[in-house]
Formats: structure tokens, sequence, C-alpha cells
């Protein structure tokens, strides 16, 4: 079975519950659940105290109404393409759904083994992780807009990109939360990752963030760090007035005034008790300017990359965005990017 060949040419219906499906789901899915999360808790209730033939009679009870809504719900999502149907790993929920809709003259085929074996996949694709081309890595000091330049890199090259930290929906530092909230699960984002390397195109080199194994509640599943670290380095550098302005555009927003407090007073005890006192009161005033230089200086700047166990391959300029681009395709376009582990 080609799992990735059914999920680009077939409509994928989870009818697992809602609490089920926002946990982690296959990636393009959509959920027409055929029980509620209450429904599901009652009927595994009911299975546990009666056994399974008062379940079933339960369960036929619960779902026969709602039959018709589905598969009317479900036909008008296909539009016309054939549907797969998915459930936890492959039992009577999804049996039933892709039976009425074959029965009512829709093409439709249950997942095997359900969601348990596409988890399993991504699983197994990141513990021997072999990215379908050359990982680049861009390294650099915060502030100095990697993020911004990968995102206007996408496209606009012979490569493609994976934002790891747009995925897991947060910036990766002890400020990262600001204006953002990391709703997702680890399973959530190793599915997200997954999806954006099996997309990238084979052979192309993938533009990537040096980040650490953890960006915020998160981790990089697999062995994905370690295939970082042997992919091709490039260290990226701004003044410090260029990473300052930076981050107050992305940064210094009054409705960021709280969470900003907050993210202070976590790394109050790395700051120690006087350097704290110094940005807590740049904060108090709202005089961000100082507030966000002094950080960078004291803070970022001596915590990250303090050993840097490598030589990197470039360092490319990004005061301008546009020479920067110029200069990264000028590298890639000379440079031997074969010998990498996992290629």
């Amino acid at each position: 079975m080609n799992l990735e060949l059914l999920i680009d040419t077939h409509l994928v219906v989870d009818v697992r519950t809602p609490l089920e499906f926002a946990d982690d789901h296959i990636p393009g899915a959509i959920n027409v659940p055929l029980l509620s999360n209450e429904e599901r808790v009652e009927i595994g209730t009911l299975y546990k105290q009666s056994g399974p033939h008062p379940a079933r009679i339960r369960g036929l009870e619960l779902t026969a109404p709602k039959l018709p809504a589905m598969v009317a719900e479900i036909v008008a999502a296909a539009g016309g393409r054939p549907i797969l149907v998915c459930c936890w790993r492959g039992g009577l929920r999804s049996k039933t759904v892709a039976a009425v809709l074959e029965l009512t003259g829709y093409e439709a085929r249950q997942l095997p083994g359900g969601y348990k074996s596409y988890r399993n996949q991504v699983v197994s694709y990141f513990q021997q992780f072999r990215p379908p081309g050359p990982l680049v890595v861009l390294h650099g000091l915060t502030g100095i807009g990697k993020t911004t330049f990968l995102h206007l890199l996408q496209g606009n090259g012979p490569w493609a990109m994976v934002d790891l930290e747009g995925l897991a929906l947060h910036r990766g530092s002890a400020f990262g939360m600001l204006g953002l909230e990391q709703n997702l699960t680890q399973k959530r984002y190793e599915s997200l990752l997954w999806d954006a390397f099996r997309r990238s195109p084979p052979g192309l080199p993938i533009l990537l963030e040096g980040e650490s194994r953890r960006i915020g509640r998160v981790a990089l599943p697999g062995d994905l760090y370690e295939v970082m670290s042997d992919g091709v380095k490039i260290w990226c550098e701004a003044s410090l007035e260029t990473r300052v302005g930076r981050l107050l555009e992305d940064y210094g927003k009054e409705e960021y005034r709280d969470d900003l407090i907050a993210s202070l007073n976590r790394i109050k005890k790395k700051l120690g008790g006087e350097k704290y006192e110094e940005l807590s009161g740049y904060l108090q005033r709202w005089d961000l300017a100082p507030f966000v230089r002094e950080l960078c200086v004291s803070y970022y700047d001596r915590n990250y990359y303090k050993v840097r166990e490598w030589t990197e391959e470039v360092i490319i300029s990004l005061e301008d965005y546009g020479e920067a681009a110029t200069a990264l395709k000028g590298f890639l376009g000379s440079a031997d990017l074969s010998i990498q582990r996992g290629v």
C-alpha cells in the first residue's frame, strides 16, 4: 500500500472523534466523526462492563441516524475524488462508513490499519531520517532575520524550504510564544514535518533554520537534529542595530506587554538580579529599544552558540535580504552538497 499516493489522490475522511482528530491526523484529512467524544466513552464503558454485543447494538443506535448526513457531507467534500476512510486502526468505524459509501454508489475504501498504521510510518520516517535533498541550515544570532529570509527565499530559487518554527507555532526562544499559541501535540508536529519533507522535490537543497532539539513544547523527531547537524551550514550575520530594529518590528507591540514581562520573568535567574532589574525597568517604562539591545547583548548572545563545534561553509550578511539571496544562490550553485549524512 502506497500511503502517500492514497493521500494525494483520495479525500481522506477521518471518522474518529473530534478529540482524536485534534490530537493528530493525516495531513489533508477532514473530520466527519461517527461518534462524538461522549458517545465513544459511553460505548467503551459499555464494552468493558457488558461485552462487545451490547456495545455494538448501542453503537448502531447512535450511528444509524447520522449516516445519511455523513454521506452527504463526505460526497460534497470529495468533489468527485475517490474516498479513503480512516479510524484508529482500521476497525468498525471506518469499515461501516466505507461500506455505506460503497452501498450508495461512491468509490470508497478503508485505510488498512487506520491512523495507527499511518502514525507508525511517520515514526519510522524520522527514526532513520533520509531527507529527499541535502539540508542547508541557516545559523545566526537572534534578531538577524533568518525566518524572514527563509520565507522570502521560498519559491524564488532552486531549493525547498521547511519552516521548523512556523510549523511548531513557536519562534524557538525564551520570547518565542509572543503572539502565538502553541496548541499542537508532538504527534501533530511530526505529521506536519513529515508532510513538509515529503513534498520537497527530490534532489533539491532544503533550507532550514538552525534549531535546538526543542522548539517550545515540541521536539525535533527521530534523528532529524543529528542529520541537520551534518548538513551544510550557513552562518548569517547582521549588525546589532539591524537586529534590534527587526526585533522591535516583531515584538514591540503594546499587546505583547504582559507576555514580554512574563517571558522576562522566566529567565530571571539566568540574567541575575541586577540585570533583571535593569531590563524590567525598561519594560515598565516601555522603553523598548534599550530593552531589546541589552537583551541581545546580555542574554541571547551570551547563551546562544556559546560553543560552536563546527565551521560554517560560508558567511552571508542579512543586512540586505536581496543581496543575501544572490549570495546564497551563488554558493549553492558552486558547492558540493552531495556529502551529507542521510542523502
